[in-house]
């Protein structure tokens, strides 16, 4: 079978490198699979290209993978219209956090034949066989799909329970060359970055968090190790992003990576999403030593009301104390914070603001977004029963119209009082965030003159 993974444009720059698609492109390839990636995101190709394209060439399957975003959705919808409307229209696949919570939604939007509920490797080659063999898709587990003008869902797959036998992502078969040009904090112009996975899944379930995983599933060092290895040799990447929910998923597992990494001389900068509960200060030294240079910490309110309302299991001592020990060991912060949450007021907001600029080291820019209750949540189910939103039609529809608008308003405040507190919020963050990139350019510029540093390469905006 010859098979199309279409990755699709957000309009970005540089994009992010499609992980789950790559993960997904191994598996395929291992099994003897024909896969070919179509990158509209790297060339911005139109919709209609897409048509073309397919009209050019015979592809049996064209599967896509999309998060709950309101912009991922709508460009599904212009993806799935090109598709369909292709002269000779393969199977269409979906996959991805988008469709898995409400499959019988996405494929009567999009007319898409088939859904991957949630994790695909194991599920997308079961699939496959059993379209190849003429077996009944009843006997799959972890799809959705039409038939006869229903939608069936099947029970969901057991998650697999050794993430270590899951083949590399594809890597050859994208253009890591143009990928590894995002940037993230402490980048200098050589360096290059990819992201890497340390395990799936969450030890935590806070209330807007769409995860449909139970627990935490890590790889272990020497399948990481091999990764990053390769990554250095074959693309020469400086710089590893570790992009799963929660690297720092305990205080001996984060040590014990460290150590690792160190022992294997990987010699790489990295970074991770953490938790501020385990961020003690010797665990952070040993975590500055093997390399890691910013953790992003999903920090959401600086109300300890808000938080347990969230069940974020966090306290303001702990975010605090957290925050102040990562950046005596010299390794920038990632300061998190949502509005809209149940308990938030504009006096909550008002913390939230001051924390970030009482910590904010200039190294990027944060601002403050509402808080949106993505189909699968606990949110989101708890938006429905108290009559704020209908369905997942209501809310992709008329309410997920933009990440930084209000989907839902959780708080006593008219939306009115709600723009106006993030309208003064973000209007601070930014002033704040631009006045110190000002005294770093007149800094610099100080030097230039007085110190004669001839290392200056001029005045740039990136």
């Amino acid at each position: 079978m010859k098979i199309l993974l279409v990755v699709y444009d957000n309009d970005s720059y540089i994009h992010w490198f499609p992980q789950g698609l790559a993960y997904i492109a191994g598996t395929l390839v291992k099994h003897g699979y024909e896969v070919e990636i179509y990158n509209q995101d790297v060339h911005h190709y139109s919709n209609d290209h897409l048509t073309h394209y397919l009209d050019e060439k015979h592809f049996d399957v064209v599967g896509i993978g999309i998060i709950a975003g309101y912009y991922q959705y709508l460009q599904l919808l212009g993806i799935s219209e090109a598709v369909n409307r292709s002269k000779h229209r393969p199977l269409y696949i979906l996959g991805g956090h988008g469709p898995s919570p409400e499959p019988e939604f996405f494929l009567g939007k999009t007319e898409a034949d088939l859904v991957v509920l949630g994790e695909g490797e194991e599920t997308i080659i079961d699939l496959l066989d059993a379209i190849q063999k003429h077996r009944p898709l009843s006997t799959v587990p972890g799809i959705a799909y039409r038939s006869e003008g229903q939608v069936i869902i099947n029970e969901r797959r057991p998650l697999i329970s050794d993430i270590n036998t899951i083949p590399l992502p594809a890597y050859s078969l994208f253009p890591i060359d143009y990928y590894k040009l995002i940037r993230m904090p402490h980048n200098v112009n050589s360096d290059f970055v990819m992201p890497v996975l340390s395990g799936r899944g969450c030890t935590f379930n806070c209330a807007f968090c769409y995860r449909m995983d139970e627990g935490f599933r890590p790889r272990s060092s020497e399948s990481i190790i091999e990764e990053i290895r390769l990554l250095k040799a074959d693309y020469g990447i400086t710089h590893v992003s570790f992009t799963d929910e929660l690297l720092m998923s305990s205080v001996e597992r984060t040590d014990q990576l460290c150590h690792d990494f160190m022992n294997a001389g990987l010699n790489v900068k990295w970074d991770c999403n953490g938790r501020l509960n385990y961020a003690k200060p010797d665990l952070l030294k040993l975590m500055r030593k093997a390399g890691c240079v910013f953790i992003n910490y999903g920090i959401e309110s600086l109300d300890d009301l808000v938080l347990k309302k969230m069940n974020k299991a966090l306290s303001t001592k702990q975010i605090i104390k957290g925050v102040e020990a990562t950046i005596a060991v010299g390794i920038t912060p990632g300061l998190n914070v949502l509005f809209g949450n149940i308990g938030d007021t504009t006096e909550t907001l008002r913390k939230g603001v001051e924390f970030t600029m009482k910590y904010d080291d200039g190294a990027y820019m944060r601002t403050i977004r509402p808080v949106t209750p993505y189909p699968g949540s606990p949110l989101y189910y708890h938006a429905i029963e108290k009559g704020l939103l209908k369905d997942c039609e209501d809310f992709y529809t008329n309410k997920h119209l933009n990440s930084d608008l209000i989907a839902v308003n959780f708080t006593e405040l008219t939306d009115e009082e709600f723009y106006q507190a993030l309208y003064e919020a973000n209007s601070t963050l930014l002033t704040n965030y631009y006045h110190k990139k000002l005294e770093s350019m007149i800094e610099q510029t100080r030097k230039l003159y007085f110190e004669r540093d001839a290392s200056f390469r001029g005045y740039r905006q990136t």
